[in-house]
């Protein structure tokens, strides 16, 4: 057997060989996985939506797998995250003798490229080019700040982008701040009227002057979520593009790029 390989939290993963059957739990990994090492997914969730083509066992949400489906996929390794999944499942799965391999919920676009860079290069042998496609179109020098945005992910109740993440580095690459960058937490839920109150410059705050909605993991429209936040300027962006790291990532700061000059511009 070969020596134990750690997952980004150091934790071993022993494999007895490259897998060949794997169950992944992070949409954004197993369209990694299934453009770099074809053929080895068996089992995916039900939010792994690319490639559109992939036809792997179903085994629920990302939060809630159905982990007997994931047993039944009979894997010789578990793809999770740590922020995306649960730490009792990831230890169920373990505690079956089922290899776990969790990711960081990386900080930065960077990170999320070291990351995802080492995972496949470390369990399947794989150093795809759009790997460094990405790393070349998104590890830049920062460009001025265009705008101060507050970027909810969901509503009902509020959630917004804090500190730490990924999208909002992906953001700040593309010349755009987040109000909430120094928030004690990742994801915050300040209620309505204080962020209402950050894009008025009316009532004295006026730190913010745009409304970031992407159509994931909440699928912001033109008709919900700008309601919200009248008279303030509203980019829709893709959420794939933006919280995803994987292959699409390579090509995505054209796209994200267009789609905040048609709300800057406006």
């Amino acid at each position: 057997m070969s020596p134990a390989l750690l997952d980004d939290l150091g934790e071993p993963v022993e494999l007895p060989g490259p897998p060949r059957r794997v169950v992944s739990l992070v949409p954004s990994i197993t369209e990694a996985v299934a453009v770099s090492a074809p053929g080895v997914l068996v089992g995916a969730t039900d939010y792994c939506t690319h490639p559109a083509e992939l036809d792997v066992a179903r085994v629920g949400g990302s939060k809630y797998p159905k982990l007997a489906a994931v047993r039944a996929a009979r894997p010789d390794l578990v793809l999770a995250n740590a922020e995306e999944n649960r730490a009792e499942d990831v230890a169920a799965l373990r505690e079956d003798g089922i290899p776990v391999w969790v990711t960081e919920a990386a900080p930065t676009v960077p990170a999320a490229l070291v990351s995802i860079r080492r995972l496949l290069a470390e369990v399947f042998g794989a150093t795809p080019a759009w790997l460094d496609r990405a790393a070349q179109e998104w590890v830049r020098p920062l460009p001025p700040v265009a705008a101060t945005a507050i970027v909810p992910v969901w509503r009902r109740p509020w959630v917004l982008l804090g500190r730490d993440t990924f999208a909002g580095d992906v953001l700040r690459r593309l010349g755009v701040a987040n109000a909430y960058a120094e928030h004690a937490d990742r994801y915050p839920r300040p209620p309505l009227d204080e962020l209402c109150g950050l894009l008025s410059a009316d009532r004295g705050d006026g730190r913010a002057d745009l409304v970031v909605l992407p159509d994931e993991p909440y699928l912001f429209t033109p008709d919900d979520g700008p309601e919200a936040f009248p008279g303030a300027r509203c980019a829709f962006l893709d959420g794939r593009l933006l919280t995803w790291c994987g292959p699409s990532l390579a090509g995505a700061r054209r796209v994200l790029t267009r789609q905040l000059e048609e709300a800057l511009d406006g």
